[in-house]
């Protein structure tokens, strides 16, 4: 009696798990599918005059101003292959005064600091606004003072640049810039979430056909 009842609570505790998992990546589907959305719109969009009061994901803006160099700083980063390098992140200020970061590209590791990532031929920026991520437990600490990042965190910026920043970075729009090469961005991301949430709930299901012929068996 008492391990057919441990076997039942055993077998509802897994049917219980497998289903939450498919229900979540349900949830993930639909945040994916509203990612993706938000991705074409600012593909689609004409690119406006930035403004710090834009807080629409991936629009397009157009600015101009002047790059401070001797603030930019180096955020860890793989590119598309896989291999470790830099984001090279320069802080910008527009003719209005407002300061920007821009995510000009990736670069190899040992092009940081090198005179060839800042041979910008003009100050005219085009490029997509998208939100900073916040930092997770995961991610080292910043090292300011060997300009080796993880994650863009304001205060430390504060602390670095002297200036202020809002939560939305400009990623460089430009084709014919290859160092550093800008940050692609794309409807092309994965979206296997439907397929996983179908398998956990057929985990599930399978778990209860088993255990009800055991049932049956006894």
């Amino acid at each position: 009696m008492k391990k057919s009842l441990s076997f039942t609570i055993f077998v509802i505790f897994f049917i219980t798990l497998f289903c939450s998992l498919g229900t979540w990546q349900l949830y993930r589907l639909q945040w994916k599918q509203a990612l993706i959305s938000e991705i074409k719109q600012g593909l689609d969009s004409t690119p406006v005059e930035y403004s710090k009061l834009i807080s629409q994901n991936y629009q397009r803006v157009a600015l101009k101003g002047k790059y401070f160099f001797k603030d930019q700083i180096y955020l860890y980063s793989l590119n598309e292959k896989g291999q470790p390098g830099f984001d090279v992140i320069t802080p910008f200020e527009t003719l209005s005064g407002e300061n920007v970061l821009i995510n000009r590209g990736w670069i190899k590791k040992e092009l940081k600091n090198t005179k060839e990532i800042n041979l910008v031929k003009n100050n005219l920026v085009l490029g997509f606004l998208k939100k900073n991520i916040k930092k997770n437990i995961f991610k080292p600490d910043n090292s300011i003072e060997e300009n080796i990042w993880f994650s863009i965190n304001i205060e430390d910026l504060k602390k670095s640049t002297g200036k202020d920043f809002n939560d939305f970075i400009v990623y460089l729009e430009n084709i014919d810039v290859k160092i550093p090469a800008p940050k692609k961005i794309s409807v092309d991301v994965p979206n296997n979430h439907l397929k996983y949430a179908i398998t956990w709930y057929s985990i599930s299901i399978s778990i209860l056909f088993y255990f009800l012929y055991f049932r049956r068996k006894q």
